[in-house]
């Protein structure tokens, strides 16, 4: 778990260096343990390293394979390096290291771009053939690790943050209006390719893109599962299902645990965290260290769920570890964890994350967490309403179910510059649901979350508050094997039970029931979902300062209307509106773009 970035110039000229180590130096909190950078020709490459797997210098990066005439940067982890190293030793490679970047250069040699297939894993890379020139990036499968792209004429930057390409200098900063309308639509996501900031792309998920030295290119989607029915499931009952749902998160909790340091779980008290940690206990883990964050009550709203995280902390007898955060400390942690943010983010738990990942990594470096179990079993509470439309009607019963605003509402609020003549969102989904491939309405949108939305959000979320500590986070509810079951897995069994049915009849085979059965809770923050004092005054001043002026993303009236009463104006899914928009504007100004 790294940070990587690079240059490759298309104009004949050398690549910018010092650009180059202005994008590592930024990336600096994600890989506190080693730094280096590469040129030769075109192209130039960064890194910073965390060390997890072969902690010897043996594993640093970037990384060159004399023999194979490769140089990459890789950020992830494979987690069957071992089998694949044992794989390419019997055709003959040699290797000498022991890490699982060694092994992608030597399964890219022998497989060619088609080697991702054989990865178990999280990842974002780039791969240069000295001889050639071409230059090869991809993504893993779900978009666990991010890959950004500055593209200008004559050269390609890209860096594992947003942040690290503006430190490279020369990027594009105005604002792209149909990321916007995303961003104001579906709560602040913003799907690849697309960012908020018309410079700057994202290399989707399940991507290879295979540069050539002239700056052509060609991409490859190697991955989509299909979200219909399969023959080898037939006749399965719901026992059948939970059973299979429960072997293949073992199998994905055991991948996670491959390291050379400790592995931790992130415990929320939830089921999804709470299997976690029961399997792993079933593995024979003992004295597991597990982190439990909460936030201190404001307006009657409770802030913390220990009692949960306590009772599966003492039945499996965990090294348990309690933050609890007082609401003056949020407002403080909130510019932080902006910073850490790649791209503006409003769910609350961005702190929560950040918080705890400052306190986490002061005693492991990997953790497992529960991220992506509601997209990937139906876990939330609209599903049901979009499940019993029919098939033809899922991208009209998703928009009204989904949508912060619909795009008619957006007029009030965005300057008429900056909003998009008609609905992009809304025929963004469209197009996506009605792509062959999902047998209903819930399989369909259950593919569109899972696959498009949820890399920009919670796994997002995930990666950039654990990253900016040096702490690596593992999803097994991720693992490519589990999501491709689940897709095949029928609604019923998922909707069951008020959602995620499978999911809690497997749990009820390993936890006890009070977890299982307890109402679905969320990372609440009560001093921000209440605009509490010092998180209010933060927000009307970045409202009023020059540069939100300047800007002029936002109705004065509307920004005047929601300040004179901050608690009372939600979106459509109940979030608070005037967060919404300032959380965009004050991300603006943290990394100084005006």
């Amino acid at each position: 778990m790294c940070g990587i970035s690079g240059e490759i110039r298309f104009d004949g000229s050398r690549p910018d260096v010092a650009a180059a180590e202005r994008m590592t130096d930024r990336l600096a909190p994600r890989g506190p343990d080693g730094r280096g950078v590469w040129s030769q020709g075109p192209v130039a490459l960064g890194h910073r390293r965390l060390s997890i797997i072969d902690l010897s210098e043996a594993g640093a990066q970037p990384m060159t394979d004399p023999g194979e005439r490769l140089t990459g940067v890789f950020n992830g982890c494979i987690y069957n390096y071992r089998e694949l190293r044992d794989e390419l030793r019997d055709k003959g490679h040699r290797f000498f290291s022991t890490s699982d970047t060694e092994v992608l250069l030597k399964a890219y040699r022998q497989w060619g771009t088609g080697f991702v297939d054989r990865l178990h894993g999280m990842f974002a890379f780039a791969v240069v053939e000295q001889t050639t020139g071409r230059v090869v990036l991809g993504r893993d499968r779900l978009g666990i690790k991010p890959l950004y792209l500055a593209p200008a004429p004559g050269r390609l930057r890209f860096a594992s943050s947003l942040p690290a390409l503006l430190a490279a200098g020369e990027v594009d900063t105005s604002l792209d209006p149909v990321a916007l309308h995303h961003y104001l639509s579906w709560h602040a996501t913003v799907p690849a390719p697309r960012t908020v900031l018309a410079g700057v792309r994202k290399l989707p998920p399940a991507t290879v893109r295979v540069i050539e030295p002239d700056g052509t290119h060609r991409d490859h989607r190697y991955w989509q599962p299909s979200y219909t029915r399969r023959p080898e499931h037939a006749g399965m009952t719901a026992e059948d299902w939970r059973d299979a749902v429960l072997e293949a998160l073992r199998t994905a909790v055991r991948r996670r645990m491959v390291a050379d340091v400790p592995v931790g779980v992130l415990l929320s008290g939830g089921l999804d965290s709470s299997l976690i940690v029961a399997l792993l206990a079933e593995e024979g883990q003992r004295d597991l260290a597990t982190f439990s964050v909460g936030f201190e009550a404001e307006g009657g709203q409770e802030g913390d769920e220990f009692a949960y995280s306590d009772l599966v902390a003492r039945h499996f007898a965990t090294d348990h570890h309690q933050l609890m955060v007082p609401s003056d400390r949020v407002s403080t942690a909130l510019d932080d964890a902006i910073t850490a943010m790649s791209e503006p983010m409003t769910s609350h738990d961005v702190v929560a994350f950040h918080l705890l990942s400052e306190q986490v990594a002061k005693e492991v470096r990997v953790v497992q967490s529960g991220q992506g179990a509601d997209e990937v079993f139906a876990g939330y509470h609209w599903y049901p309403d979009i499940a019993a439309a029919p098939r033809e009607r899922a991208a009209e019963a998703y928009n009204e179910t989904y949508a912060d605003h619909p795009h008619t509402a957006l007029a009030r609020i965005l300057r008429p510059a900056l909003l998009p003549g008609h609905d992009v969102s809304g025929e963004f989904v469209r197009d996506h649901l009605a792509a062959p491939g999902a047998e209903t309405a819930l399989d369909a949108v259950l593919r569109l979350d899972t696959h498009v939305l949820m890399p920009d959000d919670p796994v997002k979320r995930v990666d950039n508050m654990t990253m900016d500590w040096g702490l690596e986070a593992r999803v097994p509810f991720l693992d490519h094997e589990l999501v491709e079951l689940a897709a095949a897995c029928p609604p019923g069994p998922k909707l069951a039970d008020g959602g995620k049915g499978v999911l809690k009849a497997a749990g009820r085979k390993v936890l006890p029931a009070e977890v299982v059965d307890r109402p679905k809770g969320y990372f609440p923050v009560p001093a921000i979902t209440r605009m509490a004092g010092p998180v209010l005054e933060r927000v009307r001043e970045a409202l009023s300062a020059p540069e939100a002026r300047e800007r002029g993303v936002f109705r004065e009236e509307y920004v005047a209307e929601l300040l004179a009463a901050p608690d009372d104006h939600r979106t459509r899914r109940g979030a608070n509106a005037l967060w919404q928009i300032a959380l965009l504007e004050i991300w603006l100004q943290t990394h100084g773009i005006r």
